[in-house]
């Protein structure tokens, strides 16, 4: 997740010319006979892009007198747009949202509350909640996934180690194999690409009775579950599990094309479950997907939890609430719109829609769908979306921590301090 910023939107105009979407064009003017025109932005590649293209152009055929204005945009880009749009009143209609800005919008009144206007009956447990802020329904999980570890097995064959039973490895289990990985392997590679991030970390506090924040705002976490974290990373480091902190960095800073695991030079990596399709075809050759270890060996003490991929929300400014809300309902609950979106944007939240559109997936999403489905007795209770200032706790701020931590600026327990001040500071 990149930071939020408020650089230029310059290179906006580029990003948006280069998608071609010349379907939406043909009812992007003026509305016909009183109609309504909503403006609706999104961040993506070209293949989410071509796929929202083909769903609107399919909506709007079935809506005459409606007319959309599409407004794709980079991810770098996109939330300094939207930032400046909204600080002036004219948000688009529709807002591809993330759950890490959620609260940064919902609290300020920005976006509507959807209680009315979607329907979310058929949505599975622990895919809805993440969309609310102050009791309202403010986003709408478009698809969701959840934190895995991706493994190279040709990487674990070459080194003698064999893919672990992720139903009872522990963090101590997954630092041994990957230590035995980085000996048997060439110089260069190595047991597992740093799996210190949000998705870690967050990992680690659930299953310590803890989260990253309070449904009621505030961190969930004190300094003792944050310092052993950072012992953790310490320890991964110091066995040489993991990469050198300049090659993390380093690595950090690549396409996911170009990541260690895609390249063959780790044998384990954490991502989120949507990214399987995209990985195996960087990689050539089929990746393993694993649970994330536990602290007491059982994947019943997993506390794994459904993230929604993005949400999708509409400006409570909107001069057309009714018609944005009926789209994004077509959007979740439709099984046309998922038969052309499919699991792009993560699993279809609506159960119904998933089942309709299984027979299509491709192997690889078969096989996401196959894992969130087995580790659904595994879900602990579902994070509330981050409050104002909770992007950046999970962004900037354990982003600069982990680097200081790397580096041996700080030990564990500095770090823990670092986190907390600063953390503490970003939401107040």
């Amino acid at each position: 997740m990149a930071k939020m910023t408020r650089r230029g939107v310059l290179g906006l105009a580029g990003g948006v010319a280069a998608v071609g979407l010349v379907g939406c064009g043909r009812n992007s003017g003026q509305p016909e006979s009183g109609g309504a025109k909503l403006r609706m932005a999104w961040w993506g590649n070209d293949l989410r892009n071509a796929q929202t293209t083909q769903a609107l152009d399919t909506y709007l055929k079935q809506h005459a007198g409606l007319a959309i204005d599409p407004q794709p945009a980079e991810f770098s880009t996109y939330w300094d747009r939207l930032a400046t749009q909204t600080a002036a009143n004219d948000a688009p209609d529709l807002i591809q949202m993330s759950d890490w800005y959620l609260g940064d919008y919902g609290v300020k009144g920005a976006l509507l509350d959807l209680t009315d206007h979607v329907d979310v009956s058929k949505f599975a447990p622990g895919t809805l909640d993440t969309g609310r802020v102050d009791g309202k329904l403010v986003g709408i999980n478009a698809g969701f996934n959840t934190p895995v570890i991706m493994a190279h097995p040709k990487v674990l064959e070459s080194a003698g180690v064999e893919l672990p039973d992720d139903q009872t490895w522990t963090w101590d289990d997954y630092r041994a194999l990957a230590v035995e990985i980085t000996a048997n392997s060439p110089d260069g590679t190595f047991g597992t690409g740093s799996p210190f991030s949000d998705k870690a970390f967050q990992t680690w506090l659930r299953q310590h009775e803890a989260d990253v924040f309070l449904a009621e705002g505030g961190l969930g976490f004190a300094a003792a579950e944050a310092e052993s974290y950072f012992a953790l990373l310490a320890d991964f480091l110091r066995d040489k599990a993991m990469p050198p902190a300049e090659a993390i960095v380093e690595n950090e800073g690549k396409s996911l094309e170009q990541s260690a695991l895609a390249q063959g030079t780790t044998g384990f990596a954490i991502f989120w479950s949507n990214q399987l399709a995209a990985l195996t075809k960087a990689a050539g050759t089929e990746i393993a997907m694993l649970r994330l270890p536990t602290v007491t060996g059982s994947s019943a003490d997993l506390k794994a939890w459904y993230r929604p991929s993005m949400l999708w929300s509409a400006s409570s400014r909107s001069k057309h609430p009714d018609e944005a809300g009926r789209l994004i309902d077509w959007w979740v609950n439709s099984v046309e719109c998922a038969s052309i979106c499919l699991d792009e944007r993560g699993y279809p939240a609506s159960t119904e829609v998933a089942a309709a559109i299984s027979a299509k997936l491709t192997p690889e999403g078969r096989r996401v769908a196959e894992f969130i489905a087995a580790v659904e007795p595994e879900l602990g209770d579902t994070p509330p979306a981050p409050p104002p200032g909770g992007g950046t706790v999970l962004g900037d701020i354990l982003t600069r921590v982990h680097a200081d931590a790397l580096f041996g600026k700080i030990n564990a327990k500095a770090a823990a301090d670092q986190l907390l001040t600063e953390s503490q500071s970003a939401l107040t």
